[in-house]
């Protein structure tokens, strides 16, 4: 790999609805936007790979296009992981340095977070991130870093965020059948939250859900750290599908109709109004115009739309405060939550969220890279950005180690002689 290359940073995010591929170079120490490719997804069935061939076309697909407007061929991508299969486990350990006070190194940390991810999990399951919490050094909590410090026991609140490997490895498989190799996982929620949150609403307490078409991944932070993730098994294809059954039209017709005319709230639709469904012209067999539904276009009222999608608000919203309150977060909401995704901007879903949360809510848009396409700075793309921004950050942070680490080893040599 050429020194150019080793500047591009690509992630792939493949979910229900369509596949994105995104690059960015490193320059003089800024992250700026380099190209993308969008397609259609293809072999994927609530938000897993269902066909390996038909999802792999489509990745391939998509990476051509970023090809075609990096001018760099694209051979390693970090992918996202997500789905209802993902699940979030806090645990706590640590490690005794006997009874004289030590500095504590790298060493002791790493001792500390390996004692604390020794948890019992099913031989299916696999570690996407371990992500501390906070380290309590000789009963001294809060402590983000403690490298430096001196003591005589150091212990670490962990979050392990894990994953089906089986799932883990088909979406792996994918990429590889795409002609990608795999350089990293991430988490999709986490990701999402990379690109939509603040310093201060991680600090105060905040949830992130990421409404994806057929699932919501979901990351809580408490006092700048991560507190809880997990997945809901509803999407903003859920709605769509309530639209086609209640209406009896398309999925497609169905989606068109709640992007234009969909409300979550029922009062909030004028009684008067009235819209036209079923009439979408498309090309029969023969290439005549026949009717997308099959039947004559008729009117119906705004308002029936929103009385099938507010329940359904409802629901999602509803299980969304239960995990919350079962995961021991819903009190530590501080800056409220932030919905992002592409579901996220059906109008009226923040006035059910407020509702049923209690805390204040708004949609996260993602922080918008050097030279982006605006058309790119949508909630759809929270999570491809989010990747894009998480690794940029993680590598930055593992060369600050190795300096750090090339430095240490240069001064014991150098003391040697």
């Amino acid at each position: 790999m050429n020194a150019k290359q080793s500047n591009l940073i690509t992630v792939l995010d493949a979910g229900s609805s369509k596949v994105c591929v995104l690059v960015a170079e490193l320059q003089d120490g800024v992250l700026r936007y380099r190209a993308h490719g969008i397609q259609a997804s293809r072999g994927m069935r609530k938000g897993l790979i269902a066909e390996l061939g038909p999802a792999a076309e489509a990745i391939n697909e998509a990476a051509l296009a970023a090809e075609r407007g990096a001018r760099e061929s694209i051979e390693t991508a970090v992918v996202g992981i997500g789905g209802t299969h993902v699940r979030g486990v806090n645990s706590r350990g640590g490690i005794s340095m006997g009874s004289r006070m030590r500095e504590i190194t790298r060493e002791e940390v790493r001792a500390a977070v390996d004692r604390a991810r020794s948890v019992a999990l099913p031989p299916d399951r696999e570690v996407l991130h371990l992500l501390p919490q906070e380290f309590i050094l000789d009963d001294q909590a809060g402590i983000h870093d403690p490298i430096g410090m001196v003591g005589n026991k150091l212990e670490v609140n962990l979050h392990l965020s894990t994953c089906s490997g089986g799932v883990a490895q088909s979406v792996v498989t994918c990429a590889n059948r795409a002609g990608l190799e795999v350089g990293d996982t991430i988490y999709e929620g986490i990701a999402a939250a990379e690109a939509v949150l603040s310093a201060d609403e991680r600090e105060l307490g905040v949830c992130v859900a990421d409404i994806g078409a057929s699932t919501t991944e979901l990351a809580v932070f408490f006092e700048g750290s991560i507190a809880h993730t997990a997945v809901l098994p509803i999407g903003g294809d859920h709605f769509t599908n309530d639209l086609a059954v209640g209406l009896h039209v398309s999925v497609e017709e169905a989606e068109e109709l709640k992007r234009t005319y969909g409300h979550c709230v029922v009062t909030a639709v004028p009684q008067s109004n009235e819209i036209e469904v079923g009439g979408n012209l498309t090309l029969g067999p023969l290439g005549g115009a026949q009717a997308g539904s099959g039947q004559p276009a008729r009117l119906v009222r705004q308002r029936f739309l929103a009385e099938i999608l507010e329940p359904r608000a409802r629901e999602l919203f509803t299980m969304l405060r239960d995990n919350l309150r079962q995961g021991g977060v819903l009190e530590a909401l501080g800056a409220g939550c932030v919905v992002t995704g592409g579901g996220a901007l059906l109008a009226g879903l923040l006035d059910n969220a407020e509702s049923l949360l209690r805390v204040p809510t708004r949609i996260g848009s993602p922080v918008p890279l050097s030279r982006m396409p605006p058309e790119l700075a949508r909630p759809e793309f929270s999570v491809a950005i989010g990747m894009l921004l998480y690794t940029h950050r993680t590598q930055v942070r593992r060369a600050s180690e190795e300096q750090g680490l090339r430095a240490k080893l240069k001064a014991i040599f150098a003391g040697s002689y």
